[in-house]
């Protein structure tokens, strides 16, 4: 009997112990604490998309971004301390990431309604998916729930991220690494039917290699020249043709050679994943249900929950 009972009780331990380090995000999990969170969010990031349309892609990368880099923990919000040297100046966010300010606008907001109970995390998650909609995406519920990293790792961010030189077989190996599968890594790769990237990051593609449209290298080559160093910072976007419009015109280029990234184009380019592509090039409501679905799973990346980190009072540096 008293076996029983110590195997009762640990068997009881066990389970306390898993369940206070495993707590699972929910869709209402702010329901009670925050009931006027998610109005409170959308109406900042709309306000930030009517002044610049390209705002709502720099918000959807910095959560791409996020959770990338030892999960979606809000550690790309933290600018350098003492102790650690945060993200922000790693190379693929040096330069580029942008609209930490209206992540600073939407915390501020939030803390008037709900002080010291929304994490800078799920701040991040609801604002890429306000950013999708807005634009003219699909929605979904955003599960929450996410607490705050009190560190930061420029070398993993350094190394978790996907440059834009990547060809097919990285891409397919870094996002299986994180729990997505080839038809995730190119639904989630379709959120560049929004946003522009840097003469730095397609000049190579532009002017070196043969599997791209040559009037569409040639308009790209107008505003990137050839000569390293020269107009490195000069943008053009990432799809052609509705560049502030969440659709699935981002494949349809891909299908013409019109990708603008390396990374971009290797999707398309006699390889596996080259059916995905053309079937969310004919079929935009499949692309917005997969993307949708890989942007929860996504979402799902290494959370600290329970007990683990804390709810950041401002984003940029820890309590």
């Amino acid at each position: 009997m008293a076996c029983f009972s110590n195997l009762g009780l640990t068997l009881l331990l066990l389970v306390v112990v898993l369940g206070s380090s495993s707590a699972k995000l929910s869709t209402n999990f702010y329901s009670k604490s925050c009931p006027n969170l998610l109005s409170t969010v959308k109406s900042t990031v709309t306000s930030a998309i009517n002044k610049e349309p390209r705002m709502g892609a720099s918000l959807l990368r910095l959560f791409f971004h996020d959770c990338f880099v030892n999960g979606c923990d809000g550690s790309l919000l933290l600018d350098n301390t003492s102790s650690f040297t945060g993200e922000k100046n790693a190379n693929p966010n040096r330069n580029s990431a942008r609209g930490f300010d209206v992540v600073d606008n939407i915390k501020s907001a939030v803390e008037n309604v709900c002080s010291g109970v929304v994490s800078c995390a799920d701040i991040l998650a609801i604002a890429a998916r306000d950013s999708v909609e807005i634009l003219g995406g699909l929605t979904w519920n955003v599960k929450l729930g996410r607490r705050d990293a009190r560190t930061a790792s420029q070398s993993a961010a350094n190394n978790g991220i996907p440059p834009p030189t990547s060809n097919l077989n990285q891409l397919i190996s870094r996002f299986n690494a994180l729990g997505l599968s080839a038809r995730d890594l190119v639904a989630l790769s379709g959120s560049h039917t929004i946003g522009q990237a840097r003469c730095t990051s397609f000049r190579a593609r532009i002017y070196n290699e043969s599997n791209i449209d040559s009037s569409f290298a040639q308009t790209r080559q107008r505003s990137c020249p050839r000569a390293t160093g020269s107009g490195a910072n000069n943008l053009a976007p990432l799809d052609i043709q509705t560049p502030t419009s969440f659709d699935n015109n981002y494949f349809k280029n891909l299908v013409n050679n019109r990708g603008l990234l390396h990374s971009d184009q290797q999707l398309f380019n006699g390889g596996s994943t080259d059916s995905i592509v053309r079937g969310y090039s004919n079929n935009p409501s499949s692309f917005n249900s997969d993307f949708a679905s890989a942007m929860i799973k996504m979402g799902d990346i290494s959370p600290l929950t329970g007990s683990q980190g804390e709810i950041r009072k401002n984003c940029r540096r820890v309590n």
